[in-house]
Formats: C-alpha cells, sequence, structure tokens
C-alpha cells in the first residue's frame, strides 16, 4: 500500500523498513539551528533532516523568504539523501505540518508520488525516538531521476493576472486566490515577519492552521471539504483553477495538501507569497476584509 497525503502514527510503525525513507523536517522560522539540534536530540529511526534553509530553500532574494532551490539543486539533494524512485517518503515536524508539507510539495515537484506526512507530527507518535548522540545513518548516493511534476506553480506575473481579474469581476466562479495566514495578518492588523502587512488584492483567507483539529491532526476528509465548498469549490471539478500563498511559500502548501485529502484537484502555489510580493513597492497591498 502506498501513501500519498498522510499517513498514521500506527500505519508508519507497520510498514515494512524496506524501501521506506523518513525527513525530519522540525525547524523555528528565524531559528536556523533549531531544527539540526533538536534532530541531534532525538528523531525517528533511519529518518535525515530536511532543514528548510539548507535544504527546503535558497537563500532569500526577489523571491522572498523562502524561495524555492533550482529543480536540479533539489534533485541532487534528493539523490544525496539516496532516495530511491520507487521508495515511500515519509514526512514530519511538530508543527502541525507546517514544515513537513513543504517537502511533501517538493518531492511532487519531482513527480513523486509516494510521499505522507506523519499526521499528528512527532508530537503524537508513541514508538522511540534516537537518543542523543546517535550516528545517523547513512545511505549510499542515488539515481533518482525526476518525471512530470505533480504540482502547479503559479509566477508572479500570473498572480498579477490573477489579482486583476478578480479584482474587476463580478460574479467569477472558480477563480480563486487563497491566502493561508492568520487573518489578523491578511487584514494587515499585525505583522511580525514582513516589512508590509496586508494581502494581495483579490484574496481571500483561509488560515491553515483551521485545517487542524485541537490535537494537532488534520480535520476529516468531509471536514476539510466542507472548508473549500464554502469558498465556492467543487471537488467534482479537478481542473481547478486555485492559487494559494503565505508569507513565504511555505505554510501555504498545507492547504494544498488539505484540498488534496478532501478530494479537490492540484492548486497552483504562488511560491514568492507574499514577501516576494511585497519586493516592488509598485504591486497593490490590501487591507482590511475586503479584497
Amino acid at each position: 500500500m502506498s501513501f500519498t497525503t498522510l499517513i498514521t502514527a500506527a500505519q508508519l510503525a507497520n510498514h515494512a523498513t524496506q524501501g521506506l525513507r523518513v525527513l525530519d523536517c522540525r525547524g523555528r522560522i528565524g531559528e536556523p539551528n533549531w531544527g539540526q539540534v533538536a534532530f541531534d536530540k532525538g528523531h525517528i529511526l533511519g529518518a535525515v533532516h530536511a532543514d528548510m534553509d539548507r535544504h527546503l530553500a535558497t537563500k532569500p532574494n526577489q523571491h522572498g523568504r523562502h524561495p524555492l532551490p533550482p529543480p536540479q539543486a533539489w534533485l541532487a539533494q534528493v539523490q544525496a539523501w539516496g532516495i530511491e524512485n520507487q521508495d515511500q517518503i515519509i514526512i514530519y515536524d511538530d508543527a502541525g505540518g507546517s514544515f513537513a508539507g513543504r517537502a511533501w510539495w517538493m518531492m511532487r515537484w519531482l513527480g513523486h508520488a509516494n510521499v505522507a506526512v506523519l499526521d499528528g507530527g512527532l508530537n503524537n507518535w508513541p514508538g522511540p525516538l534516537t537518543k542523543p548522540g546517535t550516528s545517523v545513518q547513512f545511505y549510499a548516493p542515488s539515481t533518482f531521476q525526476a518525471t512530470t511534476p505533480l504540482t502547479k506553480l503559479s509566477s508572479t506575473e500570473d498572480v498579477l493576472t490573477l489579482s486583476t481579474t478578480l479584482m474587476d469581476a463580478t460574479g467569477l466562479e472558480n477563480e480563486f486566490l487563497i491566502d493561508a495566514r492568520a487573518q489578523a495578518r491578511f487584514v494587515g492588523k499585525e505583522e511580525l515577519v514582513d516589512p508590509v502587512a496586508g494581502h494581495i488584492p483579490g484574496a481571500v483567507c483561509l488560515p491553515f492552521s483551521d485545517n487542524l483539529d485541537d490535537k494537532g491532526f488534520f480535520k476529516t476528509s468531509d471536514k476539510l471539504a466542507q472548508r473549500f465548498t464554502d469558498l465556492g469549490l467543487s471537488a467534482a471539478q479537478q481542473d481547478i483553477a486555485v492559487t494559494v500563498y503565505c508569507g513565504s511559500g511555505v505554510t501555504a502548501i498545507h492547504n494544498i495538501l488539505a484540498m488534496r485529502i478532501a478530494g479537490f484537484g492540484e492548486a497552483a502555489l504562488y511560491a514568492d507569497s507574499w514577501s516576494g510580493w511585497i519586493v516592488d513597492t509598485n504591486r497593490s497591498v490590501a487591507t482590511g476584509l475586503d479584497q
């Protein structure tokens, strides 16, 4: 059995170790060494640490705070970890999947379907962890080959066009720009990370944190589906025109994953997100609940 969205702790504990690879994506925004320190203190046996700043993003630039690495650089990293095309990949963090989702999306970016996020994360993992000082398991480099991406990307030009369309059109159906940040940041009431507050005109706010229950597990597929049908989306329409963004292209993926769990088609990621959008001061900024 393959897993393509979520896997439970019980399913992972019972999964054969042959052909199974685990990525630990724990981290803290603004604390670049935190994830590695946490990994060294204890991790699921056999895991390797996939660091947000070193592996899942390049240095901040005109494309925002966490730009995607070049596809060839990411492919080389996957090969360096020894991941094979036939492997089942499991990814976890301790933040409700908000970091793990980035690696999930990036594996699918290489065309790898058998990749899933550990539901509930390390917070709800009942199994043992390695002890501090344990040597990280070595894997020989692989010849992993990328195939057709299972993901979609929206450029700034795409979002400029979508934003203009959403602002100008009336009764527009099945085109959405979704902001995954908390509402306080969306409306411009607070902004502790980026230098400009507000949101992209035409966007609607759908905080990624509301995909989770009070124990840190993803809500049921029915409850997740309700979030998106309330916007006017239909699960029956697989060729959807939805673009998601957040502060830097990380937590937005949580909504893409939630949509997949709920049976919806593939939404596009605006990887530059808010931190990339505001690099150009000529781009419009909206505040308040109005689009």
